[in-house]
């Protein structure tokens, strides 16, 4: 049996995700507790909880006097950059308190990832691809798990919901600022607009499509413009300076027989309409003939037939390296290994690709998935049910690892 630990959480997905999974560690003789920073962080908790209603300059001492108070050993969170969440991993760094980071997977679909310390370009992940075969020695191949079944509607009524409790809330939570770029009043608004205008763009992606099926493309998967994957870990301001260099690159120097075929992330709110930035670009690119823009369609089927895939950093890029479609990447990931992505400048990817080497990149999902990928989902039951046994084993077992480790070091002091 190990040591009873003390969880702290803090910021998590909408949903219950958190909630169940303390409730589970509680089952098992840990202490688990909460902060609260908005109306839907209190929503989606049951339990002991505090409720931070003060500004980002007071959360450093609020959060040291309760590591004191509970006597923490472990905080979870989804997430790293939000700057609560920056704040609480340099405090937990200097106090040897663990803190494991959930995070959506390095693999998709139906995997999450959970990361001691830190995730994406704060990944304690090997950047060698020969020590990626070497720890991958021994490590069953990731067998060929059946889909599991996830709700689209599920989850949009836990985030309504979060959203929801936040606004109804906020004189509670008077000095929270949420790491998101835009009120959820305005969110509200373009996702409603997104919603009535769907059959205009399944029509689009059907006509684009009998195009795509008669040439050479390469596809650009759009990312979240307040994503930390771009604001972060990334050398780009947004995804209009992304889409501005990839354009500028394929009009110089891609052949003139091939397509630019940009794809729409599934869960964009609609405000900045990439439509009109990606054709006004490619007008002044002069390449608005072979440039398409899909706001819906299977990407998985896409990158399976493309010539190559550019992308910031989008896991996106493993779903094309898994079909082994050339992969050049622009930011930080931690599938940008030699060997697995192109490594030399993007104007060079359009006419010589290359071609992955399998062997690493079957060693490389080895490797994450023994150290820090669980299969399962936050956004409905179905996906939770396959993630919370496995998320309570990973939690405990380095939980109990750390554990030993501090009483190692005591003894050798």
């Amino acid at each position: 049996m190990m040591p009873a630990r003390s969880f702290l959480f803090l910021q998590g997905p909408p949903g219950p995700f958190f909630r169940e999974l303390a409730a589970r560690l509680t089952a098992l003789g840990n202490q688990c507790s909460r902060v609260n920073f908005n109306g839907g962080d209190w929503l989606d908790w049951r339990g002991p909880a505090d409720n931070f209603a003060g500004t980002i300059g007071e959360w450093p001492g609020d959060l040291a006097a309760l590591l004191d108070r509970e006597a923490v050993t472990d905080i979870v969170l989804f997430g790293d950059c939000r700057p609560l969440h920056a704040a609480a991993v340099e405090i937990a760094k200097r106090r040897a308190v663990t803190v494991h980071v959930f995070e959506e997977g390095y693999i998709r679909p139906d995997w999450i990832t959970l990361e001691r310390g830190g995730v994406n370009g704060h990944s304690s992940l090997p950047r060698d691809p020969q020590e990626y075969l070497h720890l991958a020695k021994g490590l069953p191949p990731v067998p060929a798990y059946q889909p599991i079944p996830v709700s689209f509607r599920q989850r949009a009524i836990e985030a309504l919901l979060y959203f929801a409790a936040g606004c109804l809330l906020r004189p509670r939570f008077r000095g929270y600022r949420s790491h998101r770029p835009y009120r959820a009043s305005t969110e509200f608004a373009g996702w409603a607009l997104r919603f009535a205008t769907r059959p205009i763009g399944r029509l689009r992606a059907r006509l684009s499509g009998r195009r795509i099926g008669r040439s050479r493309y390469f596809v650009v998967p759009l990312q979240l413009d307040s994503d930390h994957q771009i604001r972060t870990h990334s050398p780009f301001s947004g995804m209009t300076e992304a889409i501005e260099q990839i354009l500028c690159s394929f009009a110089r120097h891609a052949p003139a027989d091939t397509l630019l075929v940009i794809k729409e992330h599934p869960l964009d709110n609609g405000l900045k309409g990439w439509r009109g930035i990606v054709r006004r670009i490619a007008l002044a690119n002069g390449v608005a003939d072979r440039v398409l823009f899909l706001e819906h369609g299977h990407i998985d089927a896409l990158v399976a037939r493309a010539a190559g895939v550019v992308t910031v950093n989008s896991t996106t890029g493993t779903l094309a390296l898994s079909a082994g479609t050339p992969v050049a990447v622009l930011g930080a990931a931690v599938y940008d290994l030699p060997g697995v992505t192109h490594q030399g400048i993007l104007d060079t990817f359009w006419a010589s690709p290359g071609k992955p080497q399998l062997e690493i990149y079957d060693a490389f999902r080895r490797v994450l998935v023994a150290r820090c990928l669980l299969r399962g989902g936050f956004s409905n039951a179905n996906a939770r049910a396959h993630l919370l046994p496995a998320a309570v084993a990973r939690l405990c077992r380095v939980a109990e690892t750390s554990s030993t480790a501090s009483a190692s070091a005591r003894v050798s002091a």
